[in-house]
């Protein structure tokens, strides 16, 4: 894949809101089939789109990357064919499989910015449209369907219907749902909610912190400063960063490798393993595997 294609890519994933690591080769120690400049993308679920390097190096990116992704933190990976200390600032990865090149590759976590949808068009809307984007939330408007990753939901009408959206925000379980009115229209309001008390207790009303706020400004501040102070920043449980990922053990050189569809595996020859799938990081240790079983010991997947 070129790099403008990748680009591409990258840019619809972020309009999708799909979380992904984009991997740049920024260092390439011959004899390498990766050069710098080389990319790639690592999805939640490991699989890849681009070129990092060849099916051992791959392994290794695939597997850093996915561990990277959930922490949001850039990494450097070094992948080298001989053992190396540890380096300031940089994961070391011993891949006995490589051809004797060693590459560095800068991994990149892309995750979506914390949602938060806006029921109105008030000024008091706006303003939270505004200075939400300011401080780095995604600000949606409100189409009549609660997005399952929302970290928060606002409505900021100011009469109409209120009872509809905060129900629905309630019941998929959105961390902050809060209500701009005045204290006496937003308990009633809450009080006609068709839901339990516990449920009518997490509806924030009147929204927003109490700070003297006057101005529609100031209400949005206040409202984003309540939001904050809540952490729903924090990857919401309904739709995990990282899927459901499992790694197993190369039998061979020990590497670890994603169990996805497109990844090398065998069925275990030996009759006492019957039925047992083995995985490998490329064709080299799979062939050295069904050579001599015995001599590689299967070792414990997570």
């Amino acid at each position: 894949m070129i790099r403008q294609d990748l680009s591409q890519r990258a840019a619809e994933l972020r309009s999708a809101r799909v979380p992904f690591v984009h991997a740049r080769v920024v260092c390439a120690q011959p004899p390498t089939s990766a050069k710098p400049g080389d990319e790639a993308i690592i999805h939640a679920d490991g699989s890849i789109e681009g070129f990092v390097g060849g099916d051992c190096a791959q392994a290794s990116v695939r597997a850093v990357a996915v561990e990277a992704l959930p922490l949001g933190r850039p990494t450097l990976l070094r992948i080298t064919p001989d053992p190396e200390a540890d380096q300031p600032g940089k994961r070391v990865v011993h891949n006995p499989c490589l051809s004797g090149g060693t590459l560095e590759v800068f991994l990149e976590p892309s995750i979506p910015a914390p949602l938060v949808q806006v029921v109105g068009d008030s000024p008091t809307a706006r303003a939270l449209a505004d200075i939400g984007r300011s401080l780095g939330y995604a600000m949606s408007g409100w189409d009549g369907i609660v997005e399952s990753d929302a970290a928060a939901l606002v409505v900021a009408t100011h009469g109409g219907d209120e009872a509809g959206p905060i129900a629905a925000a309630l019941a998929a379980g959105v961390p902050y749902v809060g209500l701009v009115a005045s204290a006496k229209r937003g308990a009633t309001v809450i009080a006609s909610l068709d839901v339990d008390s516990d449920a009518k207790a997490r509806v924030r009303s009147p929204a927003g912190l109490d700070i003297g706020a006057g101005t529609a400004e100031e209400i949005a501040l206040s409202i984003l400063a309540e939001i904050v102070s809540g952490q729903p920043r924090a990857p919401r449980p309904g739709r995990p960063v990282v899927e459901s990922v499992c790694m197993a053990t190369d039998p061979v050189c020990g590497m670890a490798v994603i169990m996805s569809p497109d990844a090398l595996s065998c069925e275990h020859p030996d009759p006492s393993h019957a039925g047992t799938s083995v995985w490998f990081c490329g064709p080299g240790c799979r062939k050295a595997f069904l050579a001599d079983p015995a001599s590689y010991p299967l070792r414990a997947s997570s």
